[in-house]
């Protein structure tokens, strides 16, 4: 991976936990997290 596709990738996180942060509902706000952390663990897997 690239310096550019490293700092890409960490903009697409950047921006969800951004918008995580701003929910309201709790529940919503779990689901997104548990989105968010399955996203990082299959990224490592691949």
């Amino acid at each position: 991976m690239t310096d550019k596709q490293f700092n890409a990738f960490l903009r697409f996180l950047i921006d969800d936990l951004k918008e995580v942060q701003e929910e309201v509902d709790t529940e919503k706000k779990n689901k997104r997290l548990e989105k968010i952390l399955e996203n990082l663990q299959n990224t490592l897997e691949d």
